[in-house]
């Protein structure tokens, strides 16, 4: 079911199908940019079902904007090889990053990638269980080129919490690899997986028995006063299809303004300044009201049980289509958190009353300020991060809802005995 709406007319190369591609536009357009209406659903771009080089999920919904979750099923086209370990700044998990690491070398004959940092933590220089695999471990570059990122890892594998799988999320901004997030920090909520069970949990994802989660990203990216906007939009994906929501690039091809994938939320405070934030709020264009307060917060469902709901926001399931908006201690009783359709393009600034300048951080990173005539654009990307279930999506959710936030959990209501006649 596509459910499109008339978009307005902009000067950006929008893809309604996904076969459309950047060059294959160039050639119809006889090389000269034209203004394209821009076709898009209320239920937001169709997300790319292809996961870093071999991973894939079914592709026989592709063109439908309902996805079943119970056929999110992970798919290899080719077994994988390249596995990059992501692991908490932690001495207490080393000899389980140890034993992982090992086993994966050799029981499963794999190409194990770590960061640089990993490699110099003397704890694993000079660990006699890993003495004879230190020297296979390959160091990961952080580059957002296709050398060492999308084109190279097939499997990403988190060993600490939230942040861990925050973390490795913001290394890919674009296709981003299935990941397997084993819980060892204070709160899990994201890290469903028992580090216990990492053999079967690992060997089962091979075999393609794993269900994903794909959690929506938000493309944000600023631009600045007196910044022109003569850009097209393109996406670095595999298959062609064009992404609405990423990198913006002038016409020498280099990147005219930075742009941030955010699995969590991007938040707007007030930062340093002593004055509350008056931040003019945009929805498709139409100014829907301006932000009196300490800052606000426009969240993915994923986000939605972090810093939202700590400001107030529902709890949305992560394969709920949505943008949460959220104030953050609002100068009004009335201003309410809010929920937009992820096809929708948001967009704030600062008012032009503004007594100071804003702070805006990317999922608790990447803080900048913003001044008057600065704004930031934030759209749905068509890159989710797929997170291997444990069970399925629902049960992972609430599980998690139950274990780390006791949701609802309360005594039960003692049944009334009745009294004799």
């Amino acid at each position: 079911m596509n459910i499109y709406s008339p978009g307005k007319v902009f000067p950006l190369v929008m893809a309604s199908k996904p076969a459309t591609t950047l060059k294959g536009h160039k050639k119809a357009c006889n090389g000269k940019k034209k203004f394209f209406k821009r076709g898009k659903s209320l239920l937001g771009p169709l997300p790319d079902l292809s996961f870093g080089p071999k991973a894939l999920t079914r592709q026989d919904f592709a063109r439908d904007y309902v996805l079943d979750p119970e056929n999110q099923t992970l798919k290899w086209s080719r077994p994988p090889e390249n596995i990059l370990i992501i692991k908490k700044n932690d001495a207490a998990i080393i000899p389980a990053f140890i034993a992982l690491a090992n086993w994966l070398i050799n029981d499963k004959s794999l190409n194990i990638f770590v960061e640089e940092a990993v490699l110099k933590e003397k704890l694993l220089k000079v660990n006699e269980d890993l003495k004879e695999n230190y020297t296979k471990l390959k160091k990961y570059e952080h580059s957002n080129s296709t050398k060492n990122g999308c084109d190279t890892i097939d499997l990403i594998i988190t060993i600490g919490g939230d942040g861990t799988l925050l973390y490795a999320a913001s290394l890919f901004q674009s296709s981003m690899p299935p990941v397997i997030a084993f819980h060892c920090g204070s709160l899990g909520f994201l890290t469903v997986h028992e580090l216990t069970s990492y053999k079967e949990t690992i060997s089962n994802v091979f075999l393609g028995n794993a269900g994903l989660m794909l959690r929506s990203r938000l493309r944000c990216m600023i631009q600045r006063k007196g910044e022109i906007e003569d850009v097209i939009h393109k996406s670095p994906s595999y298959n062609g299809i064009v992404d609405l929501t990423d990198i913006n690039i002038k016409g020498n091809g280099e990147s005219c303004h930075p742009s941030f994938l955010v699995l969590n939320e991007v938040v707007v405070n007030r930062g340093q300044s002593q004055f509350i934030c008056n931040i003019d709020l945009y929805l498709e264009g139409r100014r829907i009201t301006s932000v009196q307060g300490d800052g606000l917060i426009i969240s993915t469902p994923t986000g939605s049980t972090g810093y939202a709901v700590a400001a107030g926001a529902s709890m949305v399931h992560p394969n709920v289509p949505a943008i949460m908006v959220t104030p953050i201690c609002p100068h009004s009783l009335s201003f309410r958190p809010i929920i937009v359709p992820p096809g929708a393009e948001l967009k704030f600034a600062l008012s032009e009353n503004a007594r100071g300048p804003a702070s805006v951080s990317f999922d608790g990173k990447g803080t900048t300020e913003i001044f008057p005539g600065d704004y930031v654009t934030i759209r749905t990307s068509v890159h989710p991060a797929p997170c291997v279930c444990k069970n399925n999506p629902f049960d992972d959710w609430f599980d998690s809802l139950s274990r780390c936030l006791h949701w609802n959990s309360r005594q039960s209501q003692k049944q009334l005995d009745p009294i004799p006649d």
